[in-house]
């Protein structure tokens, strides 16, 4: 376990060599990437096994840095389940994912002219993510946390060429920078109150006496803002459907295993601090709820296949959060892997699609594919049937864990909520599966193709696992997913199954999926259309996205531009006129105003000495009368 910390190592070195020297390479060094990756995830294994020989729980490997006064920062590492599980997630997803571009970008017999890059950047992005989850101290954490936001903006913008793309990747960057803000404001606060960077004294110190409670509250919100930024967390939201303009396998690496995920980590990793403030705990809860079913609606309403999905991620990790904020440690984590075993198929098998069908995305210019694309239909359906709640797989366990958590944890309110979301979700992916690859199969599509193996290979992998991973909850061998992903301070609990809930997930699911059936199941569109026209009103809120994006072009252009505006007037006329060119100006205009008296004629000078002796005296005289 003490040696974990050479896993990212393999990513960095892959990038550091590929930045350098991917001209001269084959291919430009693109097999050197997959190979790193595949190292990687290799070495995850011994970490697991060696863990499960120590004991599951907790091992902390601080190692010095430097120091700086009373404060040590060192650089240490942290495994535990959620350390290894994450570390597993990410690997594997990067793999397959590498594996799935060697095709993707293959255009007809050539590669992507900056294919090198694009799988540099690939590496960056898998090591910073891996360093995010091993770290044991905020600042090591943080910088791993930029260097994501920075992989991220890179990939989504990595067709610059585009405008769509470019501005894809500003947004994406921007957006997450202002919950970065409120992330760094939070860490820095944790380590001035506490005196260390380290994650694992700040957490056991929460509940001692003299530790100021106000700064423990307003640190758990700063942080949670953070990672509502990167996690796609209303209003923060604004920029996940946008990063579809990068490569689709990027968009199946970012939320199936990196950038999104990140911030349901960084609530999970810190989540003693959050349990310490229950005000922030339930404001994660409503946040995440709220992202759900926003998320579910906008996803039933896109017509773009890829924001769809993108929809689809949004609302997921609003289950997330949610369970989070109810208590739901395991419930959450459980749902985090298995969402990205799901979503990585989903993308995976939407580029597959954009390969063979010329990089179209509309899924109404779709249907029937599934009579030519076999084992991309199989797989996309089997990743929709899972995060609709099918049982019995994977995503059906998970969503069914935090049904449980949010029923015992919060308000009934909530739980009916969660309820709607849950059947929201089997709507839109039973309407993705039915339009896109069910029906006629259109003429303009006639001559598509399966996808090549390189691209189709990971597809099926990626369906049994889809069907196996979810039976790791059960108690088979062991008591349970829930003696394994305990939250910190916890105790293990056993596999639950209450029947009720199970049912009414079951029943919801298949209820939201019969209904996609019935409004989508033929190319009769007139029971949609009469519905769309019905709810006009309601449709074009949510097609609109909520007037989300038309929210904050008008706060940026009626309020963040006309304030730009006065304080540049401010900065040009108080600042640099008065504070930095009054003094100049001032001494300037004196002389200039004095040169008048400096004629050179002796009785000008008298006269000035006269008048200045008279005034003096009369000063004078004035001092002694009054004294």
């Amino acid at each position: 376990m003490e040696q974990a910390w050479l896993i990212p190592v393999f990513g960095f070195g892959a990038f550091a060599f590929l930045a350098l020297f991917r001209k001269y390479l084959p291919g430009q060094g693109k097999h050197l990437s997959v190979l790193a990756i595949i190292a990687a995830f290799v070495a995850v294994w011994p970490v697991l096994f060696d863990m499960l020989d120590k004991g599951i729980g907790e091992h902390h490997f601080p190692r010095d840095w430097f120091s700086a006064g009373p404060l040590e920062v060192g650089w240490g590492i942290i495994v535990d389940p959620l350390t290894v599980a994450m570390l597993a997630l990410i690997t594997f997803v990067s793999v397959i994912v590498q594996v799935y571009s060697l095709g993707y970008m293959r255009h007809g017999n050539t590669d992507d002219p900056r294919i090198g890059w694009y799988f540099a950047v690939h590496s960056l992005f898998s090591a910073s993510m891996l360093m995010l989850v091993l770290a044991d101290n905020l600042l090591l954490l943080y910088v791993a946390w930029e260097l994501v936001g920075l992989c991220s903006y890179l990939l989504i913008g990595f067709w610059f060429e585009r405008r769509s793309a470019a501005e894809a990747a500003k947004k994406a960057f921007v957006t997450t920078r202002i919950g970065d803000v409120g992330l760094l404001i939070g860490v820095v606060l944790l380590i001035v109150e506490f005196d260390t960077v380290d994650i694992v004294q700040i957490m056991s110190s929460l509940g001692d006496p003299g530790v100021n409670q106000a700064v423990v509250t307003a640190s758990a919100f700063l942080v949670f803002f953070g990672a509502m930024g990167k996690s796609a967390q209303f209003p923060l939201h604004v920029w996940l459907p946008d990063a579809m303009e990068g490569p689709t396998p990027v968009s199946a690496l970012i939320h199936a295993a990196t950038m999104v995920t990140a911030g349901v980590f960084l609530v999970a990793r810190l989540f003693p601090l959050f349990e310490a403030v229950e005000s922030a705990q339930l404001a994660i809860a409503a946040i995440g709820l709220v992202t759900a079913l926003m998320g579910a609606a906008m996803a039933l309403v896109m017509t773009d296949l890829k924001r769809v999905l993108a929809y689809s991620t949004m609302s997921h990790l609003g289950f997330m959060m949610l369970a989070l904020g109810a208590g739901g440690y395991t419930a959450a984590i459980f749902h985090l892997l298995m969402h990205g075993v799901a979503k990585a198929m989903l993308f995976l098998s939407a580029g597959s699609i954009m390969h063979a069908a010329h990089e179209e995305t509309d899924i109404r210019k779709m249907g029937g594919l599934r009579k030519r694309m076999p084992i991309t239909s199989a797989a996309f359906t089997v990743g929709a049937l899972a995060l609709a709640g099918i049982p019995p797989l994977n995503a059906f366990w998970s969503k069914d864990e935090i049904l449980l958590a949010v029923a015992d944890g919060l308000n009934p309110v909530f739980v009916v909520l969660f309820l709607v979301a849950i059947v929201l979700s089997a709507l839109y992916m039973g309407r993705a599966v039915l339009v896109v690859f069910f029906g006629r199969l259109k003429p303009e599509n006639q001559d598509i193709h399966e996808s090549p193996r390189v691209m189709a290979w990971p597809l099926a992998l990626l369906a049994v696992l889809a069907v196996v991973t979810g039976f790791i909850a059960l108690p088979i061998g062991y008591e349970g997913i829930g003696t394994f992903l305990v939250a910190p301070g916890d105790k293990p609990h056993a596999f639950e199954v209450v029947p009720v809930w199970l049912v009414a997930s079951i029943v919801l699911a298949l209820g939201g999926l019969g209904l996609a059936y019935a409004l989508y199941g033929d190319e009769d569109t007139s029971r949609v259309d009469a519905l769309r026209e019905r709810f006009s009103r309601v449709h074009d809120v949510v097609a609109n996205r909520f007037y989300m994006d038309h929210a904050y072009q008008w706060t940026i252009d009626r309020v963040v531009l006309w304030a730009s505006g006065k304080l540049a007037w401010f900065d040009r006329k108080v600042v640099n006129d008065v504070g930095v060119n009054g003094p100049g100006w001032s001494a300037v205009e004196t002389g200039r105003r004095l040169r008048y008296h400096v004629t050179g004629l002796f009785a000008d000078y008298g006269l000035g000495i006269v008048v200045g002796v008279v005034a003096l005296g009369a000063l004078l005289w004035v001092g002694g009368m009054t004294g």
